[in-house]
């Protein structure tokens, strides 16, 4: 599960990576743009994929996590995961806010995947996207997971320190990292399409489209 109360639109360009040799049991996957039709489907996705961890904390309330996504959804920031164009998940970049944050940090959030695409690869593979797009920008990256969250783990693995932590909630930051490759440094949005092996791993190449326009 990605709990993260953490894992962006202009011109537009690709990231490119290099060609892999494919399995013959490999799937697509995009970035698009949310619409306020993606509203309810994330949220019945989210009072899926937290129910676990909130109910661990005694803080499950079927109405609230569902309410919670409504009231904070941005179709500006968010982009839904589509494999073989079908609804997989969602992430949401926006400008960071509050205390802890710093000038110019983004904040990572509503970072959901269906139950059945966890752990084969998917969320590496988006995280690492999010990621190239805010190293471009050479801006920080902040997010809070559930305390216990599996989805901690990944954060790790991808530069995420702890900052502080509460009984219920841990934030972490991941600095940038300077981009070497200047035409990395795009100013707009990129959709990367890319396959994800369904043993697990990613394979493929970027590719640019406009479908993609909430990496800012």
């Amino acid at each position: 599960m990605m709990d993260a109360g953490m894992m962006g639109n202009g011109a537009r360009s690709g990231i490119a990576a290099p060609a892999r040799t494919t399995s013959t049991h490999t799937t697509g996957w995009m970035l698009r743009s949310g619409t306020a039709a993606d509203i309810e489907a994330i949220a019945e996705l989210r009072a899926t994929v937290m129910r676990a961890d909130l109910a661990r904390l005694g803080r499950y309330d079927e109405h609230r996590v569902r309410q919670r996504l409504r009231d904070s959804f941005s179709t500006q920031h968010t982009s839904i995961i589509m494999v073989d164009r079908e609804f997989a998940g969602c992430v949401t970049v926006r400008p960071a806010e509050g205390s802890r944050t710093t000038e110019g940090m983004q904040w990572l959030e509503h970072f959901y995947l269906a139950p059945h695409w966890q752990g084969r690869g998917l969320g590496s593979a988006v995280l690492r996207t999010v990621l190239e797009r805010t190293d471009a920008q050479g801006v920080s990256v902040g997010l809070n997971v559930l305390q216990g969250s599996a989805a901690r783990r990944l954060y790790e693995r991808h530069g995420f320190v702890v900052e502080a932590e509460d009984p219920v909630d841990v934030f972490m930051v991941r600095t940038f990292r300077p981009v070497a490759d200047a035409a990395m440094s795009f100013p707009g949005p990129v959709s990367l399409t890319t396959v994800i092996d369904t043993t697990g791993g990613t394979r493929g190449s970027a590719t640019e489209s406009p479908e993609l326009q909430c990496l800012e």
